[in-house]
């Protein structure tokens, strides 16, 4: 009996192969998961960003909205996602020099469901604003009240 050896214990092992490959692929998921939500953080910030430097820019008016919020859509596209899906609501309180101007955009973001973990929410609301101030030498503009001289 040279020459043999003994076998025993040969095929174990072989589960951790496959419990391997799904935590791999469970974990990518995850992963996957976690920057839909990063990405879609990024494009409202972009979208209310954009929104906010238009609004800032123009006379405060009804019509100076809507293209702001055209912009922020624009902005918005611009990172591959729906602009019909962005909620921008005009920004709330007074329009004048040295006052700031705060806006908030928001989209929902449908999760992929992940087997053997139970999603809390299936869709999430992501939120971001952004705030800029009105020009304090700007022309034309009553005073807001902001802390500029």
């Amino acid at each position: 009996m040279i020459g043999r050896r003994n076998e025993g214990g040969q095929i174990g092992g072989v589960e951790a192969l496959a419990f391997g490959v799904l935590v791999l692929v469970l974990g990518m998921l995850g992963a996957a998961t976690a920057w839909a939500v990063v990405d879609t953080k990024v494009a409202a910030t972009s979208a209310a960003r954009e929104a906010a430097r238009t609004y800032v820019e123009s006379d405060g008016s009804t019509a100076a909205w809507d293209d702001a919020a055209d912009r922020g859509r624009e902005a918005f596209a611009g990172h591959g996602r729906d602009p019909a899906a962005l909620r921008l609501p005009p920004p709330a309180g007074s329009f004048g020099r040295c006052g700031p101007v705060t806006v908030t955009a928001s989209t929902a973001l449908v999760l992929p469901r992940i087997p053997g973990i139970r999603a809390v929410a299936r869709r999430v609301t992501v939120r971001a604003s952004h705030t800029e101030v009105v020009d304090p030498y700007r022309a034309g503009l009553a005073r807001a009240g902001g802390a500029c001289a």
